[in-house]
């Protein structure tokens, strides 16, 4: 997983898999889901990211390593 935020534009994405996104769907304002040939999620995008996720609080001490 990869976060990106880019503070000029407020925006953050959180890729999930390296595969090429062919598909997006909107599922909330500002929130879309990047999704892969076969369906799968591989990302999503947050537009306005500081009104939506606290940003301060991003952590994942107990991802398990694969």
């Amino acid at each position: 997983m990869k976060l990106d935020y880019d503070a000029k534009t407020d925006s953050l994405y959180v890729q999930f898999a390296q595969a090429p996104s062919v598909d997006s769907s909107e599922v909330s304002p500002g929130v879309t889901l990047d999704f892969d040939g076969k369906g799968n999620v591989v990302g999503i995008d947050f537009e306005h990211a500081s009104a939506k996720v606290d940003l301060k609080a991003l952590d994942a001490p107990h991802f398990p390593l694969m």
